[in-house]
């Protein structure tokens, strides 16, 4: 196999990782975890499934729901299922490793829901850089956007809000009050584009001259 594929495949897993790790100290905050795994979440808490499982069942559906949108199956979505079995998996993993992380306070909440968005947003960033393939939200919104004629940027919002619609109203029918879903959501779905631009500006062009020699 080509040595700059390898390290593709190798940068795809770590971002991944590195992702999951986010996710986990974003539940750990108990704010609200980012967009994309409030549903997640939120259904953990509901039912006797961990939200890594959970996790593994919403993006399998999102990879479906992409193939009957474009009535067609690639490589790419086949590459998004066993991303989001990796990434699933992942979020479990690193809910045991950060176990002993108990926030005291609303200050620390809000520290780990922010440390948890720079975590997310630097795993993206490797993510992206692999250009292997994406995740299965990114690729719905994809799809979406390939349906409409229109651009990512502009589909990107509006089914951002859809999941985070979804999971308050899952919160209040099967828990009765907010949780999975809160204040740290909205701050994710605010800031992780910026922080994902931060991290381009500071190591995207280091990674990109690596990947081309």
């Amino acid at each position: 196999m080509d040595r700059k594929l390898i390290v593709r495949y190798v940068l795809l897993i770590l971002g991944v990782s590195i992702m999951s790790l986010g996710i986990a100290l974003s539940l750990k905050s108990t704010l609200g975890t980012p967009p994309i795994s409030c549903i997640p979440a939120v259904l953990c808490l509901a039912f006797p499934w961990t939200v890594g499982e959970f996790t593994i069942v919403f993006n399998a559906l999102l990879v479906v729901f992409q193939m009957v949108l474009l009535r067609k199956i690639t490589l790419s979505q086949l590459a998004q299922m066993l991303v989001c079995v990796l990434f699933g998996y992942m979020i479990d993993f690193n809910l045991l490793l950060i176990d002993f992380i108990h926030p005291t306070n609303y200050l620390s909440q809000w520290i780990l829901i922010i440390l948890g968005c720079l975590v997310m947003a630097f795993g993206l960033m490797i993510e992206v850089k692999s250009d292997i393939t994406m995740l299965p939200g990114d690729g719905a919104v994809v799809a979406i956007a390939e349906v409409l004629h229109t651009d990512f940027g502009k589909v990107k919002p509006f089914f951002d809000i859809t999941i985070v619609a979804i999971g308050v109203i899952l919160a209040l029918t099967l828990l009765g009050h907010l949780e999975g879903v809160r204040e740290g959501t909205i701050f994710a779905a605010i800031s992780v584009g910026f922080m994902i631009q931060f991290y381009v500006k500071l190591f995207g062009e280091k990674i990109d001259d690596y990947l081309e020699r």
